[in-house]
């Protein structure tokens, strides 16, 4: 295969990994030996499951050869499923596939920020070019006869050659430059392998040659003698007891389990007894994934049966909104052998997922207990939860717990329970308002009654939240009430609004008949005081933020045509003197300007701004 040429953004990302991302170059072994351990897992997986490939001879290994004299080359081998010419293209002749362009959009330019990016993108490998000038690769799949060899400089591109190689499995040749050459001696590679990759289930060993001295006094001479020493401990890290993991071994794994570069902001370790045998171990990422709002998102939670590893990609280990959790699953029930299809039915898998359901939700509780913390969390993982309101009846009521709201009344985060404890006497429900923009909807004239009668008011500005919160139902028997639909403001009448809404029906009937089919209705308000209008929405239509999100889903044609309550403000210069007129195109222009003001302030786009324009300005000459 001739030699490729690596595309423009690939150079760029080679560029950014080499020199600006990573500030540790040993990071490059932990890469390795981690791709090397997954290559092991999918291949004694398929000994254990596969009759293709049970008579397999299969030692799985990692050996780590290094040159102590010269310097020159470090070589990384392991027994796993090995690739094949396909597999290379896919996996190392295109970095991070589709995603690089996206990976490179995504970058911020802060080092530490961008770092944590890596793992996600799957462009970990091309660390090696930190500490090589060259690289080989020389690799044979599982169950074929031709080996194949990918060669690079990480510059200019790459070649694939067939090639010899005995057993299947892969080998990693890096002819190392300065900075690597620094870190090719037993005592650099013992020590990263013991910081990064000791939880490593396999057997990692380390060949070199060790000096070893004969005879005594003058006559003493050394001479060097091969030798392979295990160097990590080739335990699964989530099978021992907690008291005897370090923080230090935590976080370690997590990095390696979520292709991370930080640490998480949460750890769970769990080990069930009984009727359900299985350890979890689960962490939180400080960062959002950056896929986590895609519909391809990758799980972060892999499933071993009995240490063996079974699958990384499967959705259903973990309820969709905990789609942000990382870590490890590993039950002693399930059969080696469950398909994906049986996973989804599995009466042991789905009692694991509950368990783990609510063990994380009560985590979640405990954390918090610290506000600081758990407003860091929520920046991060409010919208999944919000999410679970309305995909996950059971959880609900731990989940209306946990999710958060911004206020009119107070700084940061609030919970359902701290609004709760601030209502006054005679309140009859909580109050919110929903919408695309958090200032947008502080300004908004729906608000104005609240603020005087000193209610307050919750401000939700994800997407999702007109279509959750009237699915989520009463929070302790006190019911949520968004003040953007038209029955919200029952609640706020007295008998001086009840006087005051017979007195104007008449104004509110001449802008009901000017305005025709253009709105549902026109009502008097009691909860303007300072604007002359505002819009809302029948009780049984779509809101604005409805409108939006059915329409980014391509179901805007499903929806009926815009038509809302136009509520007027009965003391308002504007309503009071349009009484007073029986000029029909001073009636007409001025309730189109109120209809589309109130519109405008709402977030809409107007259909006709000309025809705003046009009777705006009628109105301001007509005045001067």
């Amino acid at each position: 295969m001739a030699k490729q040429k690596f595309k423009t953004e690939v150079n760029q990302l080679l560029d950014l990994l080499i020199h600006s991302l990573y500030s540790h170059p040993e990071i490059f072994l932990r890469e390795l030996v981690s791709n090397s351990s997954d290559a092991m897992d999918k291949l004694k997986y398929l000994t254990l499951t596969d009759d293709n490939f049970k008579n397999l001879e299969f030692d799985p290994r990692i050996d780590i050869e290094i040159d102590e004299v010269n310097h020159k080359t470090l070589k990384i081998s392991d027994s796993g499923i090995g690739m094949n010419k396909d597999d290379l293209v896919d996996s190392l002749g295109t970095i991070a596939r589709s995603g690089t362009k996206n990976f490179l959009s995504n970058l911020t330019g802060d080092a530490k920020k961008d770092s944590n990016l890596i793992g996600q993108f799957g462009v970990g490998f091309y660390s090696i070019f930190m500490v090589a000038d060259k690289a080989e690769v020389i690799t044979k799949k599982a169950g074929e006869d031709q080996a194949w060899k990918w060669t690079s400089d990480g510059k200019t591109g790459f070649s694939i050659t067939e090639a010899e190689k005995e057993g299947h499995g892969t080998d990693v040749i890096l002819h190392l430059n300065d900075q690597g050459r620094e870190l090719d001696s037993q005592y650099e590679i013992k020590n990263i392998t013991k910081k990064y990759s000791n939880h490593i289930a396999f057997p990692i060993f380390l060949h070199y040659e060790k000096t070893e001295w004969e005879g005594e006094g003058d006559d003493r001479t050394s001479k060097q003698v091969p030798t392979t020493e295990q160097i990590n401990s080739a335990s699964a890290l989530w099978r021992r007891n907690k008291s005897e993991i370090s923080e230090e071994e935590y976080n370690e794994f997590y990095k390696s389990v979520a292709d991370a570069w930080d640490e998480p902001m949460m750890t769970v370790h769990t080990k069930a007894e009984g009727t359900m045998e299985y350890t979890t171990l689960f962490y939180v990422p400080k960062t959002a994934p950056m896929d986590m709002f895609q519909a391809d998102y990758k799980p972060g939670v892999k499933l071993y049966v009995r240490r063996v590893f079974i699958t990384d990609d499967d959705k259903e280990l973990m309820p969709t909104y905990l789609r942000f959790v990382k870590g490890v699953i590993d039950s002693e029930d399930l059969p080696l052998n469950v398909s994906r299809e049986l996973l989804q039915k599995n009466k042991v898998l789905a009692g694991i997922k509950t368990a783990s359901t609510k063990k994380m939700l009560s985590e979640f509780k405990k954390l918090s207990q610290d506000k600081e913390k758990y407003s860091e969390f929520i920046d991060q993982y409010n919208r999944p939860l919000k999410e679970g309101l309305y995909s996950d009846f059971s959880n609900k009521e731990a989940l209306m717990e946990l999710v958060r709201f911004k206020s009119t009344t107070e700084e940061g985060w609030v919970s359902l329970a701290e609004y709760k404890e601030r209502m006054k006497d005679d309140q009859k429900a909580i109050y919110y308002i929903a919408g695309e923009r958090e200032e947008q909807l502080r300004k908004s004239p729906l608000l104005e009654a609240y603020a005087k009668k000193g209610i307050e008011v919750l401000v939700m500005a994800d997407e999702i939240d007109d279509m959750v919160m009237p699915m989520a139902g009463p929070y302790q028997e006190i019911e949520l009430k968004a003040i953007n639909k038209s029955n919200a403001a029952d609640d706020l009448k007295d008998e001086e609004d009840e006087k005051k809404e017979k007195a104007t029906e008449p104004v509110a009937k001449k802008i009901k008949e000017a305005l025709g089919e253009a709105v549902k209705d026109v009502k008097v308000s009691s909860r303007l005081h300072e604007s002359p209008c505002c819009i809302v929405a029948d009780e049984n239509d779509p809101s604005a933020q409805m409108r939006q999100m059915m329409a980014a889903m391509g179901q805007a044609g499903n929806l009926p045509e815009l038509q809302p309550i136009l509520e007027i403000n009965p003391d308002h210069e504007m309503v009071t003197k349009l009484a007073s007129t029986e000029d029909k195109q001073v009636i007409e222009d001025v309730s189109w300007v109120l209809l589309n003001q109130a519109m405008l302030l709402e977030g809409h786009e107007l259909k006709d701004a000309s025809d705003f324009a046009a009777r705006l300005n009628r109105l301001v000459g007509g005045a001067l």
